[in-house]
């Protein structure tokens, strides 16, 4: 049975601005990996650890999961906290 995972993914370090931040994605969990012979690189059978499908909405991303029988487990972003503050603020305290 497939096991995946959807969320939203963050945003790297490099990035300020909440565009684009959005889409769901169904993640695929990694089984059965193992080091290759020949070249030493982390390997496994399940071609599906590489594919990550995009959703506009969470309840497009779950209601995949179920056609698919696919075993899912939702992880829920968490809000981000603005301060609001002006510049002045730092010359009254």
């Amino acid at each position: 049975m497939n096991k995946a995972k959807i969320y939203i993914p963050t945003k790297n370090s490099m990035q300020s601005g909440l565009g684009k931040a959005d889409k769901w994605i169904i993640k695929f969990e990694v089984e059965n990996t193992g080091i290759n012979p020949l070249m030493g690189w982390e390997t496994s059978s399940n071609t599906l650890s590489e594919l990550n499908l995009e959703f506009t909405t969470k309840e497009l991303a779950i209601e995949y999961a179920k056609k698919n029988k696919i075993d899912f487990e939702i992880i829920e972003p968490q809000k981000r906290k603005t301060i609001k503050k002006s510049y002045a603020d730092n010359f009254l305290k």
